[in-house]
């Protein structure tokens, strides 16, 4: 489960970015989570809730913003959503290989006091 060592380094980080701001503890964990990622989300929460104990985010919020995959289309000139690994424009029906949005895994923002 990979989750768990990717949650070990998004708590380290926000530890990090909290104490550079002078906070005394994380409030909220805010992650952007591609749905091509191939990050299972309620795995990241339980990594969240085994790893966070005795850090500044001891008591922290894990909000998991679901980011759709999303492709362009040239032809068209539009971007559309992609339900699962076939990126074929719905308008025209010309294969995309232009993933605009869905890979991302990203700390967002932080909640601190």
């Amino acid at each position: 489960m990979h989750e768990v060592g990717i949650m070990h380094e998004t708590i380290a980080l926000a530890v990090r970015r909290a104490r550079e701001a002078g906070a005394h503890r994380i409030l909220e964990i805010r992650l952007r989570v591609g749905a091509l990622s191939g990050v299972v989300p309620e795995a990241l929460e339980f990594a969240f809730e085994l790893l966070r104990a005795g850090t500044l985010a001891e008591s922290a919020r894990l909000q998991i913003v679901p980011v759709p995959a999303t492709c362009w289309c040239a032809s068209c000139r539009d971007e559309f959503g992609v339900p699962d690994l076939i990126a074929e424009c719905p308008r025209c029906g010309q294969p995309s290989a232009e993933l605009r949005r869905g890979r991302e895994l990203e700390l967002d923002s932080l909640e601190i006091d």
